[in-house]
């Protein structure tokens, strides 16, 4: 069914049901790759923030940020006309500050589309360094922030039209990513290098951002006026107008993003896209000039909507490097342990074995020399042989010495409440069941008694079962990938039973009986150890590890062990 991890693998080593079964298991383990003994996930999804659902945290986190970003637009609404002192360098220092936020943020999605090549990716990336190239520009043409009436011959109206297409870029690209996100005829971009794709991406911003320039600098008799001579006053009508069709096109993005939200980035998104409404509405339609206490808070919104969605996006992205850090560190110390367990076991056995081993060749070949001589002592042949057998019972029981030395029994073993072990299982695959949208549902009993077992061991095994059922549910619809575990007590027969239970497509009638069988599988590059590894440790502990169908699909494993009197 499932392949295990390394430190289940030394574990069963060390308790195997039988010699030729344990010859079998290690022969293909050794055979595996490095790091290919885990379970194979072969559906398993990239663990990236544009993959990565969001946890119910981070749902809570966003919507509370928003809610504090609405509550500060309401307050601030009823004193939006409320006129302040000009500061010129307001705006260089803001619209830098926000710059460097967009382009820091453009480059994390860029280093993600570089992995998974995802067209929706691109797009979002590139709204974001327009978004960053356009706050630059029309910092450059404001007027008194670098020259009294704005760089590059700037007019009036120049700096009105900048934030206008400034602010219908993010919208446009969250569109386009939104689209391009589920298409599945275009979900991977070319097969042409990353770094030539994202050049001619770039190449093309920078172009556009130039043109836009150019069209409000050099049409500023052509384009209609949003700003009165004196380049501080609204002409509310015209702008109202194009403020309308902005807030329209943020609104629509967001209602399509959040009907196809189902990772952390859209999450993100979201907030962005709500927070840009806000300073629409605050900048153009509740305010009346420049330098009014709507227009500094409208800049506030934009510089906090950016920096909240970077820091969000590096802590997440921190996070998840860190998990696949323990994740490499944990497979290489046991990937270490066992190379020196094994060593040391190649050691003791060689050097165990090699005196019974040259005595029986010593012996055989005195018998056959007083068995092929011309007058044959059968006395000398006989002592001989039976020397040859004395020693084989000796090698035999070396061989059994060394089994037992690396046998636990029940050293490591202590008093478990069953009910922490399923949830620090549950803790360990939180990653694979965000990533598959597993919905869990856990029923313990408060009152299960203790149980007399080795805490890593059976740690081992529930996970390796929670990790074949999100597998089996692979092709469940979402809605429906449901992971439900209990625990009760059957005090007529003195055990305790944990089960594990999906909604995936089940076992076949064919296969229920073969389950637990070395080297069975049904998936294509598992190995077929997973559940004989499971079944060995739980019947170690003196238990057993059985499965039978779910309703109304599906399947449960059933793990049961005894409470011993001594609890």
């Amino acid at each position: 069914m499932a392949g295990t991890s390394p430190a289940m693998t030394a574990a069963w080593i060390t308790q195997p049901p039988s010699d030729c079964v344990l010859l079998q298991i290690v022969k293909a383990c050794a055979a595996q790759p490095a790091g290919h003994i885990c379970m194979d996930m072969s559906h398993q999804q990239q663990f990236l923030l544009a993959t990565l659902p969001a946890s119910r945290g981070q749902t809570r986190l966003a919507f509370g940020i928003a809610a504090a970003l609405l509550g500060v637009f309401l307050a601030a609404a009823p004193f939006a006309t409320l006129p302040l002192p000009r500061i010129d360098g307001f705006v260089a220092a803001s619209q830098s500050v926000y710059a460097v936020n967009d382009l820091i943020t453009a480059s994390l999605i860029l280093a993600q589309f570089a992995i998974v090549r995802r067209w929706a990716l691109f797009a979002l990336a590139l709204g974001f360094l327009y978004t960053a190239l356009m706050a630059l520009a029309h910092a450059l043409v404001f007027p008194g922030a670098f020259a009294p009436g704005g760089l590059f011959g700037a007019g009036v109206q120049t700096t009105a039209w900048m934030y206008n297409f400034w602010k219908a870029g993010l919208p446009l690209a969250v569109i386009s990513y939104a689209l391009l996100k589920d298409d599945a005829g275009t979900v991977n971009a070319s097969q042409r290098p990353a770094g030539v794709v994202i050049g001619a991406g770039l190449a093309g911003v920078i172009a556009i951002v130039v043109a836009l320039a150019w069209c409000a600098i050099a049409g500023e008799k052509l384009l209609p006026s949003l700003l009165h001579r004196d380049g501080l006053q609204y002409d509310q009508g015209t702008l109202r107008l194009f403020a309308v069709a902005q807030e329209a096109l943020c609104i629509g993005a967001l209602l399509l993003l959040r009907r196809r939200r189902n990772c952390v980035l859209d999450l993100w998104l979201i907030v962005l896209l709500f927070t840009l409404v806000l300073e629409v509405t605050m900048s153009s339609l509740l305010a009346a000039s420049r330098f009014d206490f709507g227009w500094y808070v409208s800049r506030a919104f934009a510089l906090a909507a950016s920096i909240v969605v970077l820091i969000v996006l590096l802590s997440e992205t921190t996070t998840l490097y860190a998990s696949l850090a323990r994740s490499v560190l944990r497979q290489r110390a046991a990937r270490e342990a066992r190379q020196v367990a094994m060593d040391a076991m190649a050691a003791s056995i060689a050097h165990e074995i090699k005196q019974p081993l040259a005595a029986i060749t010593l012996n055989s070949e005195a018998a056959l020399l007083e068995l092929t001589a011309p007058a044959p002592d059968l006395q000398e042949a006989r002592d001989a042989l039976r020397c040859v057998l004395d020693d084989s019972h000796r090698a035999g029981a070396v061989i059994s010495g060394i089994r037992s030395m690396y046998r636990k029994d029940r050293h490591g073993r202590a008093w478990l409440d069953l009910n922490a072990t399923i949830r620090e299982a549950l803790g360990a695959a939180q990653i694979e069941l965000r990533t598959h949208r597993v919905s869990v549902s856990i029923e313990p009993n408060e009152a299960l008694p203790l149980v007399f077992a080795d805490r890593g061991q059976l740690q081992q095994v529930f996970h390796n079962l929670i990790l074949n059922a999100i597998e089996a549910m692979h092709g469940t619809p979402e809605p429906s990938r449901g992971l439900r575990m209990w625990s009760e007590f059957k005090p007529e027969s003195n055990h305790v039973a944990v089960s594990v239970a999906d909604y995936g497509a089940g076992i076949g009638e064919q296969d229920k009986d073969r389950i637990f069988d070395p080297f069975f599988t049904t998936k294509s590059a598992g190995t077929g150890i997973g559940l004989t590894i499971c079944r060995s440790i739980i019947e170690s502990h003196g238990g057993m590890l059985q499965a039978s169908p779910n309703q109304p699909s599906g399947t449960i494993f059933e793990v049961v062990l005894p409470v011993e009197r001594s609890a």
